[in-house]
């Protein structure tokens, strides 16, 4: 038998989730609430304590109500995101500040558009870390994590001791490639037998 639920999130402690179970209690005949207070819309939904038990508890058929669409994420790659995972186990989504009911054909229009949007998202915050990418490199500074292990001292480790690449990689807590890139750039690869 198919179930209304509800979810509602604020994300501070000073805030409640009280006029959001009003303004949807008023609406719907809840069977089950989750909430998440004190969330940061930064959390992923699927992350969230309350979502994720609403999502484990959800059952095809079901509907899940919120007041608006932005309680489900941050942006629109995660309300995309969250609903998809919701329509993936035959869950429809109502919200009712925005009239979104995914059951309707209204609302599948509603989640095609937010699927462009989200993928134009997509496209700016890529073009945005390229654009940025290409300024530090202008700028001469170095991409990428720090390198931590020291090349010339593990060949010359391994060299010394006459020890294999894994005894090596293992006394250095590195992988057996970084011993391997390391004698390489030493050139000491040659001289102790792997």
């Amino acid at each position: 038998m198919s179930a209304v639920l509800a979810y509602a999130r604020v994300s501070s402690d000073g805030q409640s989730v009280d006029a959001q179970r009003h303004a949807i209690a008023q609406r719907h005949n809840v069977a089950k609430w989750f909430t998440d207070e004190a969330t940061s819309g930064a959390t992923k939904a699927l992350k969230r304590e309350g979502f994720g038990a609403l999502h484990g508890y959800a059952r095809e058929g079901d509907t899940v109500v919120v007041a608006a669409i932005d309680r489900l994420g941050r942006d629109t790659v995660d309300v995309l995101e969250t609903v998809e995972a919701l329509k993936a186990k035959g869950v429809s989504v109502v919200s009712l500040r925005e009239g979104f009911d995914l059951s309707s054909p209204v609302g599948k229009m509603m989640l095609t558009m937010l699927a462009a949007v989200a993928e134009l998202e997509r496209s700016n915050i890529k073009a945005r870390q390229m654009a940025g990418i290409e300024k530090a490199r202008a700028d001469g500074k170095k991409l990428g994590a720090p390198k931590v292990a020291d090349d010339a001292a593990i060949a010359a480790w391994r060299v010394e001791t006459g020890s294999s690449i894994a005894d090596t990689a293992k006394h250095w807590k590195v992988s057996p490639a970084t011993v391997k890139r390391a004698c390489r750039a030493s050139k000491a690869a040659d001289s102790v037998p792997a």
